[in-house]
């Protein structure tokens, strides 16, 4: 028989685990075992073994040539790590007395055989390959990403339990964050919505005190669904992370007292802000409105852009049925000629309605545009913590609420007829008089809502210059 041919006749004796063939080959040729070397095959016939299952050939092999328990494929795997991925427990325990060490070998992608008896959900496995290492549970790989990461990132639950136990005491390492995003388990459950990872990791005492911690994007886990499509299991892992006790990283205060001024006898006294700071402080940014608010923002313009688009289709008065010509008054005493012909707005061809009409039609087409912009904003995938869009959609918001106001009241005003008597017989009436205080208390509320982003803006911007002015004066 060739060499080749015995070479085959084993690793179809690996395949089918007949240790019979095996001590046949070995007796016909002694040094069959160290010539598998020198042949293409890139794995051992321990590979295929204790990939297979076969626990007696495995132990054959291992007492024939203890080396193959540490050999390694094209992958630059062990056979440990393919018992490890198959939940072969006996085979396992088998290879860990044969050389331990083979727990810290890694392949070509860095994981070692815990990494794939946790990606397997093998929790025997687990539990024998961190009793023989308990070191390679604290194995990061390239790319920052622990053996708790791959836990959450498979779904596997119990294998995570039995992990965090055995690193109780390793609160740093609990919360090690991974390379790409910067990401903790606890952000990487929230991501991925793994309500029962979630709610079991803040059940860890020491995972829950770095629930604050904050990724590349400087999100926490709570902030991190600020940024992800609404869905009912956001709600639930939201309400989870809320029932914790977990908040938003802003609302969390770590500053230190403020210094204390010693007069007389000792007696400390807190130095008073200046109303200015607290000005600055009240109207300082607080909360994330609108990441909570962004499906409710969503409808509010849409709504908006549909009002204001029906008066375009269907103007306050209908549309002129006959062609006529209009003379309008302009500055300067001038009377212009308006051709409105049949089709267009009745009150765009009254000369008494006109400069009304405009008006309403600018404050409608303005709150129409600001809607839009509002839309676009949201659906735009910008990051709606970033301060840019804030205020943009603040403004926009801000402009077509108050324009959609100018229009309510000038399409009103459309609604009175145009004479002297109108006004001095119905001005007493309560109705009359009801709506223009509605009237003139929603102008006052648009008025005080200016107002006040645009201390807040003026702050901001008092704020930019005095850090600009510093930073040059260091220089």
């Amino acid at each position: 028989m060739q060499e080749e041919d015995v070479i085959m006749e084993l690793y179809n004796a690996s395949m089918s685990g007949c240790t019979t063939t095996l001590h046949r080959l070995i007796h016909k040729e002694p040094n069959i075992l160290n010539k598998i070397s020198l042949t293409s095959m890139s794995e051992t016939p321990l590979h295929i073994s204790t990939l297979v299952g076969h626990l007696d050939f495995s132990r054959a092999l291992l007492l024939l040539k203890p080396q193959l328990a540490i050999e390694l494929d094209s992958h630059k795997r062990c056979p440990l790590h393919m018992a490890s991925a198959e939940g072969h427990i006996e085979i396992v325990q088998l290879l860990l007395r044969a050389n331990n060490n083979a727990c810290l070998i890694r392949d070509q992608d860095e994981r070692i055989p815990l990494h794939y008896a946790v990606m397997r959900g093998r929790i025997d496995v687990v539990r024998e390959l961190i009793t023989a290492q308990p070191d390679s549970s604290q194995i990061v790989l390239d790319g920052g990403e622990t053996v708790l990461h791959i836990c959450v990132k498979y779904n596997q639950i119990e294998a995570l339990k039995l992990l965090v136990e055995s690193l109780s005491d390793e609160g740093d390492f609990l919360n090690s964050k991974d390379h790409d995003g910067g990401n903790t388990i606890l952000h990487l459950a929230v991501m991925l919505k793994q309500t029962k990872i979630v709610k079991y990791l803040l059940s860890v005492s020491k995972v829950k005190d770095g629930a604050y911690s904050l990724n590349q994007m400087g999100f926490t886990a709570l902030e991190v669904f600020d940024h992800c499509p609404e869905d009912l299991k956001n709600v639930t892992i939201r309400n989870i992370l809320l029932d914790a006790g977990i908040e938003r990283a802003r609302n969390q205060t770590n500053l230190q007292p403020p210094l204390t001024v010693v007069i007389g006898h000792n007696e400390p006294v807190q130095p008073s802000k200046n109303w200015w700071l607290k000005w600055i402080e009240y109207l300082s940014y607080q909360g994330d409105w609108l990441g909570e608010m962004r499906g409710t923002l969503m409808v509010v313009a849409t709504v908006i852009t549909t009002i204001t688009f029906q008066p375009i289709l269907n103007p306050p008065g209908g549309v002129s049925q006959t062609n006529k010509t209009l003379s309008v008054e302009s500055y300067g005493n001038r009377h212009s000629i308006i051709t409105c012909p049949a089709g267009t707005s009745v009150l765009a061809c009254n000369a008494d309605q006109y400069f009304r009409y405009s008006i309403f039609l600018i404050s409608n087409t303005i709150s129409f545009t600001a809607s839009l912009c509002v839309t676009f904003l949201l659906i735009s995938g910008f990051p709606l913590r970033n301060k840019l869009c804030m205020g943009l959609l603040t403004f926009s918001m801000c402009i077509t609420l108050t324009f959609l106001a100018f229009a309510y009241i000038y399409a009103f005003i459309l609604l009175l007829p145009d004479q002297p008597y109108f006004y001095d017989t119905y001005r007493t009436e309560p109705m009359f008089i009801l709506i223009m205080c509605v009237l003139l208390s929603l102008m006052a509320v648009v008025g005080i809502v200016l107002l006040i982003h645009t201390i807040r803006f003026l702050t901001w911007m008092v704020v930019k210059i005095r850090k600009l002015t510093l930073y040059m004066q260091r220089r």
